[in-house]
């Protein structure tokens, strides 16, 4: 895992429609949260909602907020660029969703399922980098986004957030071959 503290590493990435975004347009905002998501994941899918609501909840109180798909679209054509539009506006998603095609921001923010999140402070260094909630598709569990709204709220409120944080579970990003991070591998 990324160990709490790292500075945001840097992206600029294009959305589905090809205009970029980049971390700097997240500069003057409290909070940044960056979510490795995918359109195929039945994990991503289970929690697709609370995803569009933590959006719509958060985004109002300034937190920065960015999906990003990474996973190799020629092998795994349903999360590439085409698609992602028609899953962000079937979702709800009100923050951009960006496309990783290099893999390379996957890789400097070590991110190894879908989905995975990591939440910034206002200086951009990690704070929380753990799960959206205990919810997993089959488990009965409602989906609530308990862990991920308790690390913004502290955040927010300029309380510490707890370091012990229990990882994301989800589908493993879908690598070009030959393209596995070392961090992947261990």
């Amino acid at each position: 895992m990324l160990p709490l503290g790292t500075i945001a590493p840097d992206f600029r990435l294009p959305d589905p429609t090809g205009e970029f975004v980049s971390l700097t347009n997240f500069a003057n905002q409290p909070a940044l949260l960056v979510m490795f998501l995918s359109n195929h994941c039945p994990y991503v899918k289970h929690v697709q909602a609370g995803l569009a609501k933590l959006g719509r909840d958060y985004a109002p109180r300034g937190v920065g907020i960015v999906g990003i798909s990474a996973n190799d679209a020629t092998n795994y054509p349903e999360d590439g660029p085409a698609r992602m539009a028609r899953e962000a506006k079937a979702a709800g998603y009100k923050f951009p969703y960006l496309y990783d095609e290099s893999q390379m921001v996957a890789q400097a923010y070590h991110a190894a399922c879908t989905p995975d999140f990591f939440l910034f402070d206002q200086n951009r260094r990690l704070v929380y980098r753990g799960q959206f909630d205990a919810s997993r598709p089959g488990n009965g569990l409602p989906v609530t986004g308990q862990d991920l709204r308790a690390a913004l709220e502290a955040l927010l409120a300029g309380k510490p957030i707890a370091p012990e944080q229990t990882p994301s579970l989800g589908c493993n990003i879908k690598w070009r071959l030959g393209n596995e991070p070392e961090y992947f591998s261990h």
